[in-house]
């Protein structure tokens, strides 16, 4: 059988890398050197192959010394056997890769994957060289050339000018001194002795330790994928998928687990939540026979779960309800059989039901049209769809023939409300309002929606419609009374709220996932990657006829979790799964999703990596497992996304693999949090004077504003109607000139929508090209430019062409092992004063005014497994913005007493921003300039400096006016941030005090000191510098200061404000 070991030819030399081919290095001292006394118990083969490994060690430390090169066995072999005097064979490195699997990576790689640069080419221009020049051989070469790769793994740690390997950062590549590299090579010649002298331990007296080392070296002589179809076929590796609904039980899966040999102790706590029996309830009024027969033969539905009982009898009684229980839990059937029998007793009554995705919608609307099918007499209603994507010319059939639309606010808002007579034949007959999913609608999007029902509701009674029913489901949330009369402006006592859940559920089982370390001896080689850890568990789940879903927080590292699945399952010849694998995003063109859902929802899909974009409830099926990449944005994020597994009463598995964010860190020392805390409360600010004096101007162009409108806009509707609308002789009030024709386009509910940049595959030609899909300018900058990856489905792109002019960017579909990382830099400064605010009980001041979000990118690391292999530079035009803001410049002193202790004031600044916001209940409607760890803790001190200033923002395009709220009650919030820090029990900081989900940074440069001594100082509070602690994380402890003191800014006139 042919290994495929390409053996010490010139042949084979002359195809190594030139520039590590001749590698000359010093002969490493004898194994009978001093110090290597203790080792005379050994066996006579160990002392050789210490021999042939301290050979191997000193030339791959040597040849990586200075950069990040591939080290291929050809190149590296010829060094090893000047070195020994021997041949270097395969199975000898095949043998120590047995002994020191963590440590020893052996394999063959396409050699195409290897390269970075073209020799032609100057490191600082785009690459496209490890490519063809002809297209079809760049992407469609079937048997691409395979080079044997060895190395070790790496520790960067105490390179000057470079970065230290973290399991949240990346590695800069910097010349590594020869003191540096002599200590690297003794530390992995002190970690052979140990592997062999536990060999040796572990080895019965009746065993061979050398022959049980040969033995598991056989196992490790990598196998040239060219010669790899001559090989006898292991069945056992390439088992069948069992189906779904013949699965081991969830108990039996981590039994097995816990026995694989890349089990090394990774969860960290584990507990079951029981099975649950379903309770059933009869409605007072019981259902018609054709209903009942619907029920049954399009949904198998027999009886009512309690929770549904309950909820349908209060609507008949003439009640609104919410229903807020777990994911499906049947919340749908609620207003579905309400709706039959209205429609069997009224033909012509009219329902609208409103969803926060297009993919939901059409998910429910499907589910409607069947279940009306089924009902003998009403087989004709008409259901359609109303939205944006809804042609104009179907639209006035829908107005007068649909008995059911499905649509959004957005619609509501800008198509429905301002042709209310168009629409008046529809609203009169109007019965039912569903709103699903409510727990979506909060913050200032939950603001703007609020105000939209508001207009509803006084229109429909303007035309003698007061007697609709209002139906809204929520998940878990914590206040949904209040809450629904937030949204839709009702009567408390007018509505039947339903918590008690009577659907049945089966066992789920919820695991705490810590990654192991790479090598359990030296620590400081870092853990492995939370992404390498996920596809691990995913493969072997659905190996084993488990459904996974992949839960990830960003699209990035959606694209590069589903990236590594795809070269894992490749690298196995597992395409039988690989086939059934897709990942799911925002950004994919509407058909792409469509079919995707499709492909879950009729069992074909084993597995999903999607972002939170599948956190709601489209139907995708049964799913037997969700695994979370990192925490989510927050607990009602996390218990969503574990609902998503056991919906059809099976045992289930959540697993949450904690990443090193702290945030991470914190809930997986405090598992209980995940579990026992309560959700937050959902927030909308009904009187925010910038939306309200929108949505009135709206409103008073549907039907004049009267002082009885105060019932449904408030007491602030006279101020804002008197100052900013129009008042005929009579009394009304109409819109103002500057929103005439009509006021609905002057204001986005979502806020200003971005113009987007159509990503194109041209990989074939331009004549073939496919729009892959559209994203964001604010996204663009960041993830598309000349020479850069993107990642579609797990495939590389590489950025052929930019076009800002056309908004084109064109893409080329590649075959290689590194991505791209942007190097950029967000500054967000104050540009101009116009309001000044006391904060009580200081001399200090809070500000508001014009701030400035100026983005630029500026190049990008080409990088593998972390490591930069590449650095190039790029000329981008910058991304500036102006927006609104509040400020609090942090006083002189208090950069003192932090450098004094040794804490970087970046940190504090930070930290204390996020404390700031997070004592704010609005603050998922605000930004602030993360620090980026990179950046803060860099050896290499940076020109670029940042002023000493804590800073809050509007979103660009939000238009939402939040920061001024923040401004107006700053002073309160001060000292909630203050008090919360000052109170809580943790030691590093969590989300209660200085932690926050959203940042963008993943809150990797902070300090929880530093940020209580900049708040006692802007509030005035008493500092005593013995009680602040040094600083003592050795990482927070290297780079550079980038914090110089804040300068006034100035003013829109010379005129000196009014402190308020």
């Amino acid at each position: 059988m042919s290994t495929g070991d390409p053996g010490p030819s010139q042949k084979s030399k002359k195809r190594a890398h030139d520039d590590s081919s001749q590698v000359k290095v010093k002969k490493p001292r004898s194994a009978k050197s001093k110090g290597n006394e203790k080792l005379d118990h050994w066996p006579q083969y160990f002392h050789l192959l210490f021999k042939v490994y301290k050979a191997l060690n000193t030339v791959l430390a040597f040849v990586t010394s200075r950069k990040q090169l591939a080290t291929t066995f050809p190149s590296i072999r010829s060094s090893v056997e000047n070195i020994t005097k021997q041949p270097l064979n395969m199975s000898q490195v095949a043998e120590l890769k047995a002994l020191l699997p963590e440590i020893i990576n052996f394999a063959y790689v396409p050699h195409n994957q290897l390269r970075v640069n073209s020799v032609h080419k100057s490191a600082d221009e785009p690459d496209f060289s490890a490519f063809s020049t002809s297209r079809e051989s760049l992407v469609l070469a079937e048997e691409p050339e395979h080079v044997l790769l060895l190395e070790f793994a790496e520790s960067w740690k105490g390179v000057p000018g470079g970065t230290s390997a973290s399991e949240t950062g990346y590695l800069l590549p910097a010349t590594r001194t020869l003191a540096a590299t002599t200590k690297l090579v003794e530390k992995r010649n002190e970690r052979f002795i140990r592997a062999v002298d536990e060999l040796l331990s572990a080895t019965p007296p009746t065993d061979d330790p050398v022959s049980l080392l040969q033995a598991a070296a056989r196992d490790h002589i990598p196998v040239d994928p060219k010669h790899k179809h001559k090989l006898p076929i292991d069945e056992s590796a390439h088992m069948s998928i069992p189906n779904p609904q013949d699965r081991a039980s969830v108990a039996d899966i981590l039994a097995e687990i816990k026995v694989q040999e890349w089990y090394k102790d990774q969860i960290m706590d584990q507990r079951t939540v029981e099975a649950r029996e379903g309770q059933t309830g009869e409605i007072d009024e019981p259902l018609s026979a054709t209903i009942q027969q619907a029920l049954k033969n399009s949904r198998n539905i027999t009886s009512l779960y309690s929770h549904q009982a309950v909820a349908i009898g209060a609507l008949n009684s003439g009640k609104n309800v919410i229903i807020s229980t777990s994911t499906a839990s049947g919340k749908s059937v609620i207003y579905q059989i309400p709706l039959l029998r209205l429609l069997e007793y009224d033909p012509h009554a009219t329902a609208i039901f409103v969803y926060p995705t297009k993919a939901l919608a059409q998910d429910q609307k499907a589910a409607l049209e069947n279940l009306l099918l089924a009902c003998p007499g009403l087989e004709h209603i008409q259901v359609s769809t109303y939205d944006g994507d809804t042609p104009t010319d179907l639209r006035s059939g829908i107005r007068s023939s649909a008995s059911v639309i499905f649509t959004n606010f957005d619609m509501i808002h800008a198509s429905i409300l301002p042709y209310e007579e168009l629409w008046r034949t529809f609203l009169k007959n109007l019965k039912f309002f569903v709103v699903d999913e409510l727990h979506y609608y909060s913050g200032m999007f939950g603001s703007h929606v609020a105000l939209v029902m508001r207009r509803f509701r006084r229109v429909c009674a303007a035309i003698g419609n007061q007697s609709i029913r209002f139906v809204s489901c929520s998940a878990t949330i914590s206040n949904p009374l209040s809450h629904m009369v937030n949204i839709f402006g009702l009567d408390a006592t007018q509505i039947q709220v339903v918590t008690q859940d009577g659907a049945p559920t089966g066992s789920k089982e919820y695991l705490i996932w810590r990654s192991p370390y790479i090598d359990n001896s030296d620590p400081q080689l870092g853990r492995e990657s939370g992404i390498r850890q996920a596809v691990v568990l995913m493969v072997f789940l659905m190996k084993r006829g488990i459904r996974v879903i992949l839960f990830c927080k960003i699209r990035k590292v959606c694209e590069l979790t589903m990236k590594t699945l795809r070269t894992e399952l490749s690298s196995e010849g597992r395409h039988d799964i690989l086939n059934r694998v897709q990942a799911y995003r925002g950004g994919y063109s509407a058909a792409e999703r469509r079919q995707i859902e499709h492909d879950a929802f009729t069992g074909h899909l084993l597995g999903i990596v999607a972002t939170n974009a599948l956190e709601l409830g489209v139907d995708i099926g049964a799913l037997d497992a969700v695994l979370m990449l990192g925490f989510p944005v927050n607990i009602a994020s996390f218990r969503q996304q574990a609902g998503r597994a056991g919906r059809r009463k099976r045992d289930s598995l959540v697993v949450f693999v904690a990443e090193a964010l702290p945030i991470d860190q914190y809930y997986m020392s405090n598992p209980n949090e995940l579990f026992d805390e309560g959700t937050d409360d959902l927030i909308v600010d009904l009187e925010n004077k910038i939306i309200l004096e929108v949505h009135l101007q709206c409103a008073a162009h549907e039907m004049p504003i009267c002082s009885q409108d105060k019932q449904y806009f408030g007491p602030l509707l006279k101020g804002i109607c008197q100052e900013k609308l129009h008042r005929d002789g009579e009394g009304w009030y109409h819109p103002h000139n500057k929103y005439l024709p009509l006021p609905s386009k002057h204001i986005s509910i979502r806020g200003v929508q971005e113009d987007k940049y159509v990503l194109v595959d041209v990989t074939k030609s331009v004549a073939s090209a496919r729009i892959l899909e559209e994203i964001e300018i604010s996204r663009a900058i960041f993830e598309v430019y000349e020479g850069g990856i993107f990642i579609h489905q797990g495939r590389p792109f590489i950025v052929q062409e930019l076009n800002h002019d056309s908004k084109l960017v064109k893409l080329i579909q590649v075959d290689v092992n590194w991505t791209t990382k942007q190097r950029d830099f967000t500054d967000v400064n104050a540009l101009q004063t116009h309001r000044i605010r006391e904060i009580k009980g200081s001399p200090h001041h809070a500000f508001y005014g014009r701030v400035e979000i100026f983005c630029q990118v500026f190049g990008f690391y080409k990088m593998r497994h972390n490591i930069v292999l590449d650095i190039v530079d790029v000329e981008t035009s910058p991304w500036i913005h102006d927006t609104t803001g509040l400020w609090l410049d942090v006083p002189d002193f208090v950069l003192g007493l932090l450098r004094d202790k040794s804490i970087k004031p970046a940190s504090a600044i930070h930290s204390a921003e996020h404390a700031f916001l997070n004592q704010f209940s609005l603050a998922s409607d605000l930004r602030t300039e993360c620090k980026a760890e990179e950046k803060e803790y860099l050896k290499k001190e940076s020109r670029r400096k940042r002023s000493a200033r804590l800073i809050v923002y509007d979103p660009v395009g939000n238009g939402s006016g939040v920061s001024v709220k923040a401004f107006e009650h700053v002073s309160d919030i001060l000292h909630k941030a203050c008090i919360a820090i000052k109170n809580c029990d943790c030691k590093e900081g969590c989300t209660k005090c200085i932690l926050s989900p959203l940042c963008k940074e993943g809150n990797t440069v902070s300090s929880k000191a530093g940020a209580l001594v900049i708040l006692k100082a802007i509030l005035n509070e008493p500092i005593d510098p013995d009680k602040i602690p040094y600083e003592a994380d050795e990482k927070k402890l290297k780079g550079h200061d980038s914090i110089v003191s804040a300068s006034p800014v100035h003013t829109k006139t010379a005129q000196k404000l009014v402190v308020e």
